[in-house]
């Protein structure tokens, strides 16, 4: 598959995960819309990953998906870990006095830690090795490290790309099966399974 071929599919699979967002989520309360809210962040995030690798701005598109993760990651953790104190602080009006209470809020390595133990395991799993493989390498390019620096100036191998587009596939992906959780019915579920085969070949793959 060329490259332009696996921007085609992973395109039509984003679309298959927005038309999730259209579903009636099982409840209407703060949390699950502030989830949405941030999955939302995190769909967008990929598709400026996928605009921006189709440009030629590789080290912007790879930084791109640190922030999709991250998205992601936050919406799990509303879900499963965060206090009605904190939703109420990430909903609240912006402006400067809820801006300084919202800095306050866990980052990303906090968040995780906190969903190690309230987060069912099949949650935590895929979010658990993301950050072990990917989370330095992502930091090193968004914080203009060694990996930017020298992928920037010697070139992207072919593979690196392809395999960040699958990385970003995989995080919409987590956001599709979260999704379908939020809507609690099991065929929904069983659609975004279906998703995966389907589009297998936008995904990394495991040995």
């Amino acid at each position: 598959m060329t490259m332009d071929e696996l921007l085609q599919s992973s395109a039509q699979f984003e679309i298959e995960v927005i038309k999730i967002f259209e579903l009636p989520p099982h409840s209407e309360s703060e949390k699950i819309r502030l989830c949405k809210v941030m999955c939302s962040v995190a769909v967008e995030h990929a598709e400026s990953f996928k605009i921006l690798l189709a440009s030629g701005n590789f080290t912007s598109s790879i930084g791109m998906l640190r922030s999709q993760f991250e998205c992601f990651v936050r919406g799990v953790w509303v879900f499963y870990s965060a206090s009605d104190s904190q939703i109420s602080k990430l909903t609240a009006e912006l402006n400067n006095e809820n801006i300084k209470l919202s800095e306050k809020l866990p980052m990303v390595s906090q968040m995780i830690d906190e969903l190690k133990a309230t987060a069912p395991q099949n949650a935590i799993d895929p979010i658990l090795e993301f950050k072990e493989v990917a989370w330095k390498p992502l930091n090193s390019y968004v914080h203009g490290g060694l990996h930017a620096i020298d992928r920037h100036s010697k070139g992207y191998p072919i593979k690196i790309l392809e395999d960040s587009l699958k990385s970003s596939n995989g995080v919409n992906g987590l956001v599709a099966m979260f999704l379908a959780v939020l809507t609690g019915d099991r065929l929904v579920v069983q659609h975004v399974t279906k998703l995966y085969e389907e589009f297998s070949n936008c995904f990394l793959m495991k040995n």
